[in-house]
């Protein structure tokens, strides 16, 4: 077992961590002006579950919300597996074949 490390208070001279572009959580209206599709659905996704978990959210509306979360989840997860799926296909190290329409 490692040994335990002292807490301490945090000083003047203690950097923070680097937060990049992409952790920023963007809006909903700047994800849909990117014209990416993930963007867009994760924006979506953070707001959706903002209003879910707003105490003030009607119940008609809970149920319907809480439903387009998960299937904005689901699209998400598709986008994600087809991502990972290029990516293996690109690192094959094979490249396309090019096309030629007169083969047909």
């Amino acid at each position: 077992m490692p040994p335990r490390q002292k807490l301490r208070a945090v000083g003047e001279s203690d950097a923070l961590p680097k937060v990049t572009a992409r952790q920023v959580q963007q809006s909903v209206t700047a994800a849909a002006e990117s014209g990416v599709e993930k963007e867009l659905l994760i924006a979506l996704r953070a707001r959706v579950a903002r209003t879910v978990e707003d105490p003030n959210c009607p119940p008609a509306a809970l149920a319907a919300l809480s439903r387009q979360l998960q299937e904005i989840g689901r699209n998400i997860d598709a986008i994600v597996a087809r991502e990972r799926q290029e990516a293996a296909e690109d690192a094959d190290g094979h490249p396309d074949e090019t096309w030629n329409s007169e083969a047909l």
